[in-house]
């Protein structure tokens, strides 16, 4: 099995993406304080406890926006897509969601510095997970894998465009790092042998990316891409109507789970977290 991160502890929380209050599943506010990192020069990083704490702040609030209430499933029981975004709500702070049961271990992060270079290397490892999760799904080891082809949230090509829209532009672009390919092959393992758990983490990277991830796009893109919107930012269609067929069909393959096959499902929420926050760090190293 790939190894697991070290940070796979009880989160801790530092302010990074903090709303004043919020309704379930939505943001009233978004503070990201950025400072333009110059093209040359050091970079200045946090140690490591602090930026696990940091990771884990960010990946928790970029999780919130569009994990919105689901759609009722089966008669009087409640949908399983909506277990799973309770779970994932219950990981942030109170300053982040009403749901939220984590107390702050540290002061808010008052700057990040992005770079074009650490922004490559997130997007090179976005596409290779992205693109991970879509042959999976496309094999189908598992047969109930097939109902989540072609839903309109695959990420891959849009991914594959903009990395040539840099490479127009002079980038070179690094091959996938560490956290990329420890998260793929993690996810290609846990397909073949424990198809729960794989299920939560393709519900939150994709409903993750949907949510604030497009607020930490919006903001880097400000900072140092010149308010260029990237593909990987756009999709084709409703994209609320996209996220509710997935929601759908989630809570339809579910229907079938036992209660301690949804409940070891709900238990792998923390550690999709740690993974998709090895990859947003990059960012800001």
């Amino acid at each position: 099995m790939a190894p697991a991160p070290a940070s796979l502890s009880a989160p801790r929380a530092i302010s990074l993406l903090a709303p004043a209050r919020v309704s379930p599943g939505r943001w009233n506010s978004v503070s990201v304080s950025f400072a333009a990192r110059p093209k040359t020069g050091a970079v200045s990083l946090a140690p490591a406890a602090a930026v696990t704490t940091a990771q884990r702040r960010l990946v928790a609030a970029a999780a919130a926006t569009e994990m919105a209430p689901a759609a009722s499933g089966e008669e009087g029981s409640k949908p399983f897509v909506e277990e799973m975004r309770a779970v994932a709500m219950k990981l942030h702070t109170k300053d982040q969601a009403r749901e939220g049961e984590k107390e702050p271990q540290a002061p808010p992060v008052a700057k990040w510095e992005p770079s074009v270079e650490g922004y490559l290397r997130f997007l090179v490892d976005s596409r290779l997970v992205f693109q991970t999760l879509e042959d999976i799904v496309d094999r189908a080891a598992v047969p109930w894998y097939a109902e989540f082809r072609n839903t309109g949230l695959e990420r891959s090509e849009a991914l594959k465009k903009d990395l040539e829209w840099f490479k127009e532009q002079g980038h070179t672009i690094p091959e996938p790092s560490d956290p990329g390919t420890t998260y793929a092959s993690l996810l290609e393992e846990l397909s073949e042998k424990d198809p729960q758990a794989f299920i939560c983490h393709f519900y939150n990277v994709y409903f993750a990316h949907t949510a604030g991830g497009r607020m930490i796009g919006k903001k880097v893109s400000e900072k140092i891409l010149n308010k260029e919107e990237l593909e990987f930012y756009k999709w084709e269609g409703n994209l609320s109507q996209l996220l509710q067929n997935v929601r759908n069909k989630l809570n339809q393959v579910a229907s079938s789970w036992s209660r301690e096959e949804k409940d070891h499902c709900l238990e792998e929420t923390e550690k999709s977290f740690t993974y998709s926050g090895q990859l947003l760090r990059h960012i800001f190293t």
